[in-house]
């Protein structure tokens, strides 16, 4: 199989799965190296294909048109990002990614694609299993995230409940 031919195939996977997709996975599928696929991402990215590296793998942006984004500031202890993530999940929310503005590097962000419980408790337990810090201990625990959700009332409730937790900046 040519690299063209794979290329396309990863795509074609990649939009059939709901799910990410580890670059390991497609490796084997394909036979080839992981290595081979992260290059092969690299250029269907560069083509315009909107492939977002998620720490569960790989997955197909969807189109969020009907959604509406906003970006929040917040402030916590790292034992409380459980929480905070719970929150947004449960209105109906999407954690898209985390962001930190570090003093040497800059913007530093993480693409998160939270979704549900499960991926909330799923994100907790790589933390704990991989004996990681979180990004927001760069910065004294406080860190951006970009949120969507179907309305802005749901933005609206997210909102007020994490300023009741006092998680919000505002």
């Amino acid at each position: 199989m040519n690299s063209e031919s794979r290329r396309k195939i990863i795509n074609e996977l990649l939009i059939k799965k709901n799910n990410p997709i580890k670059g390991s996975s497609l490796a084997e599928e394909l036979g080839v190296t992981r290595q081979v696929i992260v290059k092969d991402i690299a250029i269907l990215r560069a083509q315009g294909e909107k492939i977002i590296a998620t720490p569960e793998g790989y997955i197909k942006s969807k189109d969020h048109k009907h959604f509406y984004k906003k970006v929040i500031a917040t402030s916590h202890k790292s034992d409380e990002i459980e929480d905070e993530l719970s929150i947004v999940v449960k209105f109906g929310g999407i954690i898209e990614d985390v962001i930190v503005e570090h003093p040497l590097y800059g913007e530093i962000k993480g693409m998160l694609m939270i979704k549900t419980l499960y991926d909330v408790q799923k994100f907790v337990k790589r933390i704990k299993d991989f004996n990681a810090e979180p990004l927001m201990v760069l910065t004294g625990g406080v860190h951006l995230h970009t949120i969507m959700a179907e309305s802005e009332e749901i933005i609206e409730k997210i909102e007020q409940e994490l300023k009741n937790k006092n998680y919000l900046i505002t």
